[in-house]
């Protein structure tokens, strides 16, 4: 590669689910910061989303969550994908490019307008956004192919889920 992408062409690339960002952001080391962004600015979205039915206290729950939920699902992908399945990463690889793949929650940021019952729909399509990126992220990651990510991402993401709203009041968005 010879030359990367600013930060708002890699965050636009993501939402549109393009395997070439996800390809790059694993490979550049220096993207683990931009990663982060990707997840607090998901957050924040997914917190100003829920201010409407949750109040304020919602954009401080979605951050906490977002990153919660970053690195738990991270590391439980990263442990099945590379412990267990034996595929080639690295955990840093699988912060960079599952950091990146929480960019649809930007999207939740429209929940702000009064949408009514398109509300429900928009949180619907950015669910399977962010699960479409997550499967994606992990296949690029690992050097699998879309099968092999889906299995690896059900049993990564779904425990981390789990886990988050058992004991921090997270949900799979955030």
């Amino acid at each position: 590669m010879s030359e990367t992408r600013s930060f708002g062409d890699r965050l636009l690339g993501a939402i549109r689910l393009d395997a070439s960002v996800f390809e790059e952001v694993e490979h550049d080391v220096d993207a683990l910061g931009q990663a982060a962004g990707v997840v607090a600015l998901g957050g924040l979205a997914n917190g100003l989303g829920a201010v409407p039915a949750a109040g304020v206290g919602a954009i401080f729950s979605g951050l906490f969550a977002s990153f919660f939920m970053w690195v738990v699902a991270s590391a439980i992908v990263w442990a099945i994908g590379v412990k267990v399945f034996e595929h080639t990463s690295d955990f840093a690889e699988l912060l960079r490019t599952l950091g990146f793949a929480w960019a649809p929650q930007l999207l939740l940021v429209l929940c702000l307008v009064p949408l009514g019952p398109l509300t429900g729909l928009l949180w619907t399509v950015v669910l399977v956004l962010v699960t479409a990126a997550f499967v994606i992220a992990a296949r690029q990651a690992l050097d699998v192919g879309t099968a092999r990510a889906i299995g690896i991402c059900l049993l990564g993401v779904i425990p981390a889920a789990v886990f988050g709203t058992l004991f921090v009041g997270a949900s799979f968005l955030g």
